[in-house]
């Protein structure tokens, strides 16, 4: 298998990771994260523009852009459906104004439906925001960890499948265009996911053997805008 340094990596920090670094407990797991909730927005509050050059024809650039106001988010945790909802203490203008702020959506745009849902323990809290687009790949999820004591909230991943469906076999074309035809051999594209500004049309491709555990596997980091592989991961 062949490897490649990238460019750029995503920025995508393990909650884990942080706790392990501050010493404290691991936050308790939310509930489900997929969106139940629609909740009205304003038109977006900070739109961001895409990486530059010109998109090919039927190929698109991302404009990333953060739509949610700190008074929008605020009212989706005192609204959430999610079993348990949001707990109180999480249900600040401080933690939605460091919240909003993340909320980067892959055309600027609001999402169609989303929700919230977050758990506290002793020391930390874990807050999750779900949003599903319309005619997109599938659903974004942010994951937030937020000290109970100092209230400093930390953006500890994201898992963004909103992206127009379109976008796969684009990116599917680019990848097999730029790799070795042995390093997708007897592997299928299981899904994609697009990555927040800094790393703007940058997604990863996830090729797997359909088989068990232990069976190869194959991630693909690839530029939409350059129409280059960046970096490659596999087993």
């Amino acid at each position: 298998m062949t490897s490649r340094p990238a460019a750029k990596h995503g920025a995508l920090v393990l909650v884990a990771a942080l706790l392990a670094g501050c010493g404290a407990e691991a936050p308790p797991q939310s509930s489900d994260a997929s969106p139940t909730s629609t909740t009205g927005h304003s038109p977006a509050a900070s739109v961001m523009p895409g990486s530059g050059g010109s998109a090919a024809p039927g190929e698109s650039l991302a404009r990333p852009g953060t739509p949610y106001s700190p008074a929008e988010v605020l009212a989706a945790m005192r609204d959430s459906r999610r079993p348990g909802g949001v707990p109180d203490e999480l249900e600040t203008d401080a933690v939605a104004s460091a919240v909003a702020a993340e909320l980067w959506t892959w055309d600027g745009d609001p999402w169609l439906s989303w929700s919230a849902g977050g758990a506290c323990g002793p020391q930390m809290c874990s807050l999750d925001v779900a949003g599903s687009p319309a005619s997109a790949a599938g659903t974004d999820l942010y994951t937030f960890v937020i000290d109970a004591g100092s209230g400093a909230v930390t953006l500890a991943s994201t898992d963004l499948h909103g992206h127009p469906t379109r976008l796969e076999a684009r990116l599917h074309a680019i990848a097999r265009r730029e790799l070795e035809a042995a390093d997708l051999d007897g592997l299928s594209l299981v899904g994609t996911r697009w990555l927040p500004p800094p790393d703007t049309d940058r997604y990863w491709l996830a090729y797997r053997s359909g088989g068990e555990e232990g069976a190869p596997r194959l991630d693909v980091l690839v530029d939409l805008a350059s129409g280059e592989v960046l970096e490659i991961d596999g087993s």
